[in-house]
């Protein structure tokens, strides 16, 4: 299993925004609905060993899980739709207990902090950082959440909670990329072993 949790700072807590305007009307939520379909995607299927949770302001996570997840596309619209409907049902959330809006979506009341907590369990939990280890320096991890975020960098108080959470803090390269492009790079690195040329 292959996690990615994103926080989103400006992204929507409540639904109706504006699906023809997600870049300005939605808080990036374009951006983050990029890195749902890269973590989720492949090019004529779905990963499904794969997950991406959504950290919306530190107060809801929506959950994608590649296993179950249906009606999903890789376009923006329609995943952005799956997170409406996902706020929809967040009044319904208990605590920090999910609910489910769709098949393979779930939100919740929680925000980074414990979202990291129940995700990183037994697992690898990954800061992606440019001070980090390059990944071509390192093995992969076998079940490895990936910590990342939206077009803002962490603020100090998510910095707090990785400083405390993370097992490793990981570099993908030496210049920053979209969030996106930064998930696709993680899926290539486990895809290939670590770039092993073996792997192919």
């Amino acid at each position: 299993m292959r996690q990615y949790v994103v926080c989103g700072h400006d992204a929507p807590l409540e639904p109706g925004f504006p699906l023809d305007d997600l870049a300005g009307g939605a808080g990036r939520l374009d951006l983050l609905c990029r890195c749902v379909g890269a973590g989720l995607f492949l090019s004529h299927g779905i990963r499904e060993d794969a997950r991406v949770h959504l950290v919306l302001q530190d107060e809801l996570t929506v959950s994608f899980d590649g296993a179950t997840v249906r009606n999903a596309r890789p376009d923006e619209r329609t995943l952005a739709g799956l997170v409406d409907a996902a706020l929809e049902a967040a009044g319904d959330a208990v605590g920090h207990r999910p609910v489910e809006s769709s098949p393979g979506v779930t939100v919740r009341k929680r925000g980074l902090e414990p979202t990291l907590a129940d995700v990183g369990r037994d697992r690898t939990v990954c800061w992606l950082h440019p001070g980090g280890e390059p990944a071509a320096a390192a093995s992969p991890p076998a079940d490895p959440v990936f910590v990342l975020s939206d077009h803002r960098n962490f603020e100090d108080a998510e910095r707090a909670v990785l400083e405390d959470a993370a097992d490793r803090r990981v570099s993908l390269g030496p210049r920053a990329i979209h969030a996106d492009h930064t998930i696709a790079v993680a899926h290539n690195y486990l895809d290939t072993g670590g770039y092993d040329p073996e792997a192919y």
